[in-house]
C-alpha cells in the first residue's frame, strides 16, 4: 500500500517521517530531523509543492481520499522544513532549543473542516 497518490510516488520515501497529521508532530519532526534530513526532504518537494496545492485547491478538505490527506499533510512539513533550509539554515539548531520548549497543543490547522 502506498501512503500518497500515485502522480506524487517519487516523494513516498518521506512520507513516513514528514506527512504527520498535526502541526505539533510535524514542529517535532523538524526539531528531531537533521539538518541533511531537512535538506533531502526540501529539495524532493520544492519541485512539486505548487502543483500539490493547486491539485489539493480543487477540493473540499472533507472530500480528500487518505492518500491526498496525508499529500497535505506532507506539502504542510514542507513549510516547517523550508523556513529551517531558507531562512534559519545553520542557526535551526539555536532555535530547536526555543521551539521545543513551545507546546503546542492545538492549531487551526488540527481543527475539522
Amino acid at each position: 500500500m502506498t501512503l500518497l497518490p500515485p502522480a506524487y510516488a517519487q516523494l513516498e520515501p518521506f512520507a513516513a517521517q514528514w506527512a504527520l497529521p498535526t502541526t505539533a508532530e510535524r514542529a517535532a519532526a523538524r526539531s528531531t530531523s537533521s539538518a541533511e534530513q531537512r535538506q533531502a526532504f526540501y529539495d524532493a518537494v520544492s519541485p512539486h509543492a505548487a502543483a500539490i496545492l493547486d491539485e489539493l485547491d480543487t477540493r473540499p478538505l472533507d472530500a480528500l481520499s487518505d492518500q491526498e490527506k496525508r499529500l497535505l499533510d506532507l506539502v504542510m512539513a514542507f513549510g516547517h522544513v523550508a523556513l529551517a533550509v531558507e531562512i534559519q539554515g545553520p542557526d535551526e539548531a539555536r532555535h530547536r532549543v526555543w521551539r521545543d520548549r513551545m507546546v503546542i497543543t492545538r492549531a487551526t490547522a488540527d481543527m475539522p473542516a
